[in-house]
């Protein structure tokens, strides 16, 4: 009996081992793909976090504006309604005055009102409310009577509400990061169980749904506004 292969022994032998190298080329191939995705979900998913902390804390910053813009919009109002009851007894106090004819105590009245509700006052007298029947009820519903802290709370409530909305908007950037993130996340870990797997096609199958979800990722972050600066 000779030794050695025969022919189809070795034609046998050079198949298989043509085959396996084959299997291990591509083998090498895939891990380099899982590898190369590896990479850049990791970097992907610290930008991504990164945003989210700065939107997040631009978001705390800009919402205890609003809520400190709203507070001196409170006492500003406050302020205003202290001062227009103090208009409104002063001028009682005049009207009393006049309607028993008191000279006197009409000056007296006068004196005592408040520098700023002067001109509404000289502005209303100016249209003879005694004998006009179309005179405005008083003072206080003439274009000359303003009170400082009524627009005060005006432009505070303004800016609560500008800086309330940014504020918000900011948060919702915020959680779109994470949202991102949490999908990263996921890439992160059907890259790692899919090296575990014998059955290539399993393997190929999650890198696959892997690499689908990366895409929609990267899509969703091109489409975000950058990490905000100055914070």
């Amino acid at each position: 009996m000779p030794e050695g292969l025969s022919a189809t022994e070795v034609g046998k032998e050079i198949a298989e081992r043509r085959t396996h190298a084959a299997g291990a080329g591509r083998d090498r191939i895939v891990a380099i793909v899982e590898a190369v995705m590896l990479a850049v979900v990791a970097v992907l998913a610290a930008y991504s976090g990164y945003a989210a902390a700065k939107w997040g804390t631009r978001s705390s910053v800009t919402l205890a504006g609003a809520s400190a813009a709203r507070t001196k919009a409170n006492r500003a109002n406050l302020e205003a309604l202290q001062i227009r009851t103090l208009d409104a007894v002063t001028f009682n106090a005049w009207f009393a005055a006049f309607a028993t004819g008191d000279r006197g105590d009409q000056r007296l009245a006068e004196k005592r009102l408040r520098p700023g509700y002067r001109p509404a006052f000289r502005a209303w007298l100016a249209t003879d409310p005694a004998h006009n029947p179309n005179a405005p009820p008083g003072p206080g519903y003439m274009p000359q009577y303003q009170i400082p802290q009524d627009r005060a709370a005006r432009v505070y409530d303004a800016k609560a509400d500008a800086e309330f909305a940014r504020g918000s908007g900011a948060g919702d950037t915020s959680d779109k990061y994470i949202r991102d993130t949490v999908f990263l996340a996921t890439v992160l870990f059907l890259v790692g169980i899919a090296g575990h797997f014998q059955v290539r096609q399993a393997r190929l199958g999650l890198i696959g749904v892997a690499a689908a979800r990366l895409v929609f990722a990267v899509v969703q972050l091109l489409a975000l506004p950058g990490p905000p600066g100055g914070i």
